[in-house]
């Protein structure tokens, strides 16, 4: 007798009892269009619907001998297409969750990091206020506007040596003020 005429379950009894190959073969070609066209169908997806139909034939290899049939093969197969569908878009789900979650936590660090360089900016700043007049203009020159210190000294008519005593104080300022920032490194 060909395997082509048993019917569904007469092919399962043949692969629990004898693990045999052809009636497996068999129920495969019945079914695996019809499972990847639903598969397909729920999930948009040609490579996770050929991964979901694979597995359950996978599954039915392997735990032939556990499947008890209450109902048809076609309502067995279906059911557990059904489950691996289901559990395919939970992970889906899932990862979106943990992506989305990433996602925010880096957005977090990113708006904790800009409030943290805007903290700096700002005792930076109020700092620079403290300084002498001239010292604070030294300062600015240099670190603001980019001037090397003979250009500074030319700007302001001042001797270099002024211009390094300026700046030297003005560091000295801000490292004893914003000390408690170690991770920045200021100079």
């Amino acid at each position: 007798m060909r395997k082509n005429s048993y019917n569904d379950e007469e092919l399962l009894e043949q692969i629990q009892l004898h693990r045999d190959a052809a009636a497996f073969t068999t129920l495969y070609e019945r079914y695996w269009e019809r499972l990847l066209t639903l598969a397909y169908i729920r999930l948009q997806s040609s490579a996770d619907a050929q991964e979901v139909v694979q597995e359950v034939f996978l599954d039915i290899w392997k735990r032939a001998g556990n499947i008890s049939l209450e109902h048809s093969f076609h309502t067995y197969i279906s059911a557990a297409l059904k489950y691996k569908i289901l559990t395919l878009l939970a992970k889906r789900k899932a990862e979106q969750a943990r992506s989305s979650l990433l996602v925010q936590d880096e957005a977090d660090a990113s708006t904790e990091q800009w409030l943290s360089y805007q903290q700096l900016r700002q005792e930076l700043e109020q700092t620079v206020q403290t300084l002498p007049e001239k010292c604070r203009l030294v300062f600015r020159l240099s670190r603001e506007k980019g001037m090397s210190e003979k250009q500074i000294a030319r700007t302001l008519n001042i001797s270099i040596k002024t211009v390094e005593a300026h700046i030297s104080k003005a560091l000295k300022t801000l490292r004893t003020s914003l000390q408690h920032l170690h991770s920045f490194f200021l100079w």
